[in-house]
């Protein structure tokens, strides 16, 4: 059932034959490890898919949002778990644009580099002179086990007293580790996307310099490109919805062709196909719809970008909006045809129960709920 949708390509033409095929030939070992095997990320590091948001500056690709987000898809498309780690790593690398170039230069310019992390405030930084003293624990951080270093979000004190912004609130700032800094807590547990590793990690009484230290907004970039002038939420809405879409129409793919292989005589019924075909029609189009509709908006928010450095605030909710309808569709598109998938479907051996799972874990983010 792959084929355009909407004027769209489908995921599975947008990666070549070969790293398609890797990359999800080896998902089910992957699981068993749980972590990414090591032929997949080698396809991640002959592409530099973990520097695609890196600025150009470091070696980094640079691609530009939308190009980026087909990619996530696509590879979502071959493996959930993968193209999770692929997005949360490369999105750390995003921050790049917003370091201090000498200390970037440092973390982003390697070859085989993985940046890990985690947007939970749930470390405390205490002001020094000329730095700052940092203890915490952070429970998720995806790819952890195959990062070169780690980012971190934390509250600032001062004298042991946090420090408020002028709405009263604690001011956050995030923070950049060396590998060696951090001491990995290997806990993950979850149905799904296993192999994401998202394990914690945790630091205590670490002292860094003042320029380990740097504000995500556009205000704050370091970088000229668009791409650093694009706003954190929007820009991590986008891409975790592209990697539900893909999940989706891979597992809308593989249902497909169980129900090719099981109609006729003494498997699905002949009077049931026209229900099964219907039911997949319909989904076919509300995903075909919510893409549209997505890359649309994505495309527009994009050129608005380029053209004036800057989003206006109705398309910068459409973009919100459309992300979470996308990943609505895509939980919804999986739901209505897991029912007539069978017994294989509830073998967790097999790839539509794991792709099931996956999709059903990822879409617990509450970034794309609310």
């Amino acid at each position: 059932m792959q084929g355009s949708v909407k004027g769209l390509q489908h995921p599975a033409l947008l990666l070549s034959v070969e790293d398609a095929d890797i990359i999800r030939s080896f998902s089910s070992d992957a699981e068993k490890l749980r972590l990414l095997h090591p032929a997949q990320l080698a396809v991640f590091y002959r592409q530099q898919w973990f520097k695609a948001l890196v600025p150009a500056a470091y070696g980094g690709l640079e691609l530009p949002l939308p190009e980026m987000v087909a990619l996530e898809e696509a590879v979502s498309y071959a493996d959930g778990s993968a193209s999770w780690v692929m997005t949360l790593c490369s999105g750390a690398g995003w921050f790049a644009g917003f370091i201090d170039p000498v200390v970037a230069a440092i973390f982003f310019s390697g070859t085989n580099i993985c940046i890990c992390g985690s947007g939970a405030a749930t470390g405390y930084a205490e002001k020094l002179v000329g730095g700052y003293s940092i203890s915490g624990t952070w429970l998720h951080a995806t790819g952890a086990p195959h990062a070169t270093a780690f980012t971190a979000n934390c509250i600032i004190k001062e004298n042991g007293i946090i420090l408020l912004n002028e709405k009263s609130e604690p001011v956050i700032r995030s923070f950049i580790f060396l590998k060696e800094e951090v001491t990995i807590i290997p806990k993950w547990n979850s149905i799904g996307m296993i192999a994401t590793a998202s394990f914690g990690f945790q630091v205590t009484d670490l002292h860094v310099s003042s320029d380990r230290c740097f504000i995500i907004s556009p205000g704050s970039a370091v970088m000229p490109s668009p791409l650093y002038q694009y706003p954190f939420l929007q820009l991590a809405e986008v891409t975790l919805a592209a990697n539900l879409s893909g999940m989706a129409m891979h597992f809308m793919d593989i249902a497909n062709e169980y129900f090719s292989k099981k109609t006729g005589r003494n498997k699905i019924l002949l009077s049931q196909e026209p229900v099964i075909n219907k039911i997949s029609q319909t989904v076919m189009e509300t995903m075909s719809n919510a893409r549209a509709a997505f890359y649309t908006i994505l495309n527009k928010s994009w050129q608005q970008i380029i053209a004036n450095s800057s989003i206006n605030e109705e398309i910068l909710q459409a973009v919100s909006t459309s992300s979470r309808a996308l990943a609505a569709a895509a939980r919804a598109a999986t739901d209505s045809l897991y029912p007539y998938c069978g017994l294989s479907a509830a073998d967790p051996s097999s790839e539509l129960n794991r792709t099931w799972r996956d999709i059903h874990t990822a879409s617990q983010h509450t970034m794309l709920l609310y």
